[in-house]
């Protein structure tokens, strides 16, 4: 029985470029369609005061379920689609750097933590405008809105899904200018650079230790499902804490992140800092089994039609 450690990785430079992204762009948006509505939720639970509206994550999906409709759990959704971009940016840099560093530095966990930071820096730098804006239309609820802005209905009429988004533009630009659409960038860098840097390096370790665990002829496929949502819930615990204050100063316009920090303490005590982690964490599983299995199979798809019957492939990324 061949040893599955030395079935070689699927690389960048194997990659039909055009068919990775066309895929890649198809897959990252059947995920976002599923856990969307989770991603509202935690949004929605990381801004309250307290537990002034929900109690939790499913009696906040009830609530809204119930006053808002199906269309409740999707404000913001097509404002949100725009991060897909900012998504294949995330994949582009994060393969290129891991390359760039195996120059260098061999280790998993090195090219996993340089390689997962670089990625999301590059990716948050053209996802906050866009979370920004959607997360001000999270905040509309029916009648009202958590947020500093509220959307305006025109005679009484519900204003269609993209007269919204143009209303709250107009609101935040004409409040804080251009800037206003980067306010919590710093907050953002701080939470989900980590995240990236930390989600890797965990997932190989999880992999790494369950392949020592298991016989030789268990399913890659089964690995990988087990260890991308373990490193999902790692990282998502380790930086709720900053992702609360990200959310605070984006949705109610704060400018000091030391300043949120201070006064959500002083509100809520330590637990104001796991508000909104049991959401991030149901809506991190079902998308991590999907981005870790469909990801290896999204690059056998992308293989370039030379290498498809030339090679087999290792279907565990990364575990050199």
């Amino acid at each position: 029985m061949e040893d599955k450690r030395n079935i070689p990785i699927i690389e960048w430079e194997h990659l039909d470029k055009r068919k990775f992204y066309v895929f890649g762009i198809c897959m990252t948006m059947m995920i976002r369609v599923s856990v969307y509505p989770f991603t509202l939720i935690r949004t929605r639970l990381q801004v309250q005061k307290g537990k002034s509206l929900y109690n939790g994550t499913f009696d906040a999906f009830v609530k809204i379920l119930r006053t808002e409709g199906t269309a409740g759990l999707y404000r913001g959704f097509l404002v949100n689609t725009f991060t897909l971009i900012s998504g294949q940016c995330y994949v582009t840099t994060y393969e290129l750097t891991r390359k760039y560093v195996s120059r260098y530095n061999n280790n998993n966990a090195v090219k996993s933590l340089v390689a997962g930071g670089s990625a999301s820096l590059v990716a948050q730098s053209i996802t906050v405008p866009i979370d920004v804006i959607s997360q001000h239309l999270m905040m509309q609820r029916k009648g009202e809105s958590m947020g500093r802005f509220k959307v305006q209905n025109q005679d009484g009429k519900r204003m269609l899904v993209f007269g919204q988004t143009k209303d709250i533009i107009v609101q935040i630009f004409k409040a804080d200018g251009f800037r206003g659409f980067y306010r919590g960038y710093v907050a953002s860098l701080l939470t989900y650079i980590p995240n990236s840097a930390v989600w890797w390096p965990f997932y190989h370790f999880y992999a790494e230790q369950l392949s020592s665990l298991t016989p030789k002829d268990c399913p890659h496929l089964l690995l990988q499902a087990i260890s991308g949502p373990l490193a999902a819930a790692t990282a998502s615990t380790l930086t709720n804490p900053m992702d609360v204050i990200r959310a605070r100063v984006q949705v109610e316009g704060k400018s000091s992140i030391v300043l949120t920090f201070k006064q959500l303490m002083a509100e809520e005590g330590p637990w104001g800092l796991t508000k909104g982690l049991s959401a991030r964490i149901i809506s991190a599983t079902p998308s991590t089994i999907v981005i870790v299995v469909g990801y290896e199979t999204l690059k056998k798809l992308s293989l370039r039609p030379e290498l498809v019957d030339s090679r087999h492939w290792r279907n565990l990324p990364g575990r050199d």
